[in-house]
Order: C-alpha cells, then sequence, then structure tokens
C-alpha cells in the first residue's frame, strides 16, 4: 500500500518505512505529524478522489530538521557589467513514513459491510414469510 502526500507545496509517493525530505515543518524531533493524502492505492484498490483519500491518515515521524545542498542563484545582464551570484541553503525537515491508512479506519469499514448482510437476510426471511402466508391462504 502506497499514497501520495501533498506538503511544501510538492507531491511525494510514500509507503511505510520510507524517509523522504520536505519542505520544513515547524515540528520537534521525535514528533509525529499527518500528512493530506490526495491518493491511495491499495493493491487492488485505487482511491484517487482527494476528498475520499484525506480521510485515510498517513503519518510520520520527525527524524531531523537541517539545510539542503546550496543552490547558486547567478543574476546576468549582457552587456551591462550586471553580475550578481548568490547562494541559497533550503531548511528541510527528514521525517519517516509510519503508517499509511489506520487499523481503526479498516475496522469500520469491515462492520458497515456486515450490515448490509442482515438486510438482505430479513428480505429474504419476509419472502419466505410471504411464501408460507400465500400457501397457507390456498
Amino acid at each position: 500500500m502506497y499514497a501520495i502526500v501533498k506538503t511544501g507545496g510538492k507531491q511525494y509517493k510514500v509507503a511505510p518505512g520510507d524517509k523522504i525530505n520536505i519542505e520544513k515543518l515547524d515540528a520537534q524531533v521525535g514528533d509525529k505529524v499527518e500528512l493530506p493524502a490526495i491518493c491511495i492505492v491499495d493493491g487492488d484498490k485505487i482511491e484517487a478522489d482527494p476528498a475520499k483519500a484525506a480521510a485515510t491518515k498517513v503519518t510520520a515521524v520527525v527524524i531531523e530538521q537541517f539545510k539542503g545542498e546550496k543552490q547558486l542563484v547567478f543574476k546576468f545582464k549582457k552587456r551591462k557589467n550586471y553580475k550578481k551570484l548568490r547562494g541559497h541553503r533550503q531548511q528541510l525537515t527528514r521525517v519517516e513514513i509510519e503508517s499509511v491508512g489506520s487499523a481503526k479506519a479498516a475496522k469500520a469499514k469491515k462492520p458497515a459491510a456486515k450490515k448490509a448482510a442482515p438486510k438482505k437476510a430479513e428480505a429474504e426471511a419476509a419472502a419466505d414469510e410471504d411464501k408460507t402466508a400465500s400457501a397457507d391462504a390456498e
């Protein structure tokens, strides 16, 4: 099972156990954070509706806060003797994905399916009663 999560204006494909570097989050090392899912893929089923996928919890643990590699920003205008060289290091957060989805959500879905089955059984029982009532009437 994996999910597509959106954070920091970017999208990442994550599965349990993955370690990813994302835009800086306001969280301490060891804190658990919840990332918003926009797509869930569960082997045989794909949930691509962001509203329904957002109900699935994607939890991660903050491993460290750090700066990324230096990116050079070079500004240049030809024939004007204008050159500027600057560097930039982005603040990043490394997180480890703990789980995609939760046991509670899976358990909640299963009883809902079981509730639908007794209605069919009640309908069959009512049909059997109608048959016996019509047989008694004859």
